[in-house]
């Protein structure tokens, strides 16, 4: 397959490149190596194979969700700069 100019340009226009003299015919050179490439995988033989949908067969491996080591409100406020009885309080961020 030829790579033309002008899909040269459009491919250039859309990722907001340049290419001009030397440039250009190194580009091309470069897209019919890879197109040449992407088109081995065409020869070959997937009849009878399954997609693959995931790199490996672990599905959700997390550890269990267990609280250690809980502290108080009372401890949690008590390094606090500012804070009432229940809540630390912060300067206001959003203006109206």
């Amino acid at each position: 397959m030829g790579i033309k100019d002008e899909l040269v340009e459009h491919i250039a226009h859309l990722s907001r490149l340049e290419f001009n003299g030397e440039d250009k015919t190194l580009i091309k050179q470069d897209l019919e190596k890879m197109i040449t490439f992407v088109n081995q995988l065409n020869e070959v033989n997937t009849e009878g194979i399954k997609p693959l949908i995931f790199m490996s067969e672990s599905i959700n491996v997390l550890r269990e969700d267990n609280p250690n080591n809980p502290i108080t409100q009372e401890e949690a406020l008590k390094n606090a700069t500012h804070h009432d009885s229940d809540y630390f309080k912060i300067a206001k961020v959003l203006r109206q």
